[in-house]
């Protein structure tokens, strides 16, 4: 099957769809959230705030740099989730999340980053998509947690680079082939 990236990613119970400004005030909720804020870089604290994240994401799906989408269930906003890529038709690129405070440990943030490396490695198989990485902080033990659930396998320790990455992190990664293994010919 070949997969576009006008198509969605899947996961059982949880709707994937790509970002839109209704989902404004969705956001300023979720970002309420002290835990988020504390591993997100972009603040989203009222209306304009929210707007500007918004426009990143949509300058990042018409770049082909980012594809951002909503994670929902039951009609709410619980997660996002975002493949982030340096350059279109590179080999590797990046998984970004986050998960609002009310959905966290019930397993959202695992099958929307499983849902999305599967759909990546589909849509960008032509393009020459091969790895993708997980990065988060040492003291994120949660975002460690999703990326061993996720099939993304611990590689190496980062060094912190501050102001923006105040402390060490890790580099978790899934390759092409890993993905095609645990998912067989779907």
């Amino acid at each position: 099957m070949t997969v576009t990236v006008n198509t969605r990613p899947t996961a059982e119970g949880l709707l994937l769809r790509p970002f839109e400004d209704a989902d404004a005030p969705a956001l300023i909720e979720a970002y309420r959230d002290d835990t988020l804020r504390r591993f997100t870089r972009v603040p989203v604290t009222d209306a304009e705030q929210a707007a500007r994240w918004l426009g990143i994401q949509y300058e990042g799906r018409a770049a082909g740099t980012r594809y951002s989408f909503a994670v929902l269930e039951a009609g709410e906003l619980v997660a996002n989730v975002a493949l982030k890529r340096g350059a279109p038709g590179g080999a590797t690129a990046e998984v970004g999340y986050w998960t609002a405070a009310p959905a966290r440990g019930r397993g959202v943030a695992p099958r929307a980053v499983e849902a999305l490396t599967a759909w990546a490695f589909a849509a960008f198989a032509e393009d020459g998509l091969r790895r993708i990485d997980l990065l988060h902080q040492v003291d994120n033990i949660a975002s460690c947690r999703v990326a061993e659930k996720s099939g993304y396998v611990f590689q190496e320790l980062l060094t912190a680079l501050p102001p923006e990455f105040p402390l060490d992190g890790h580099r978790h990664s899934r390759k092409a082939l890993d993905v095609i293994e645990r998912h067989g010919s779907e």
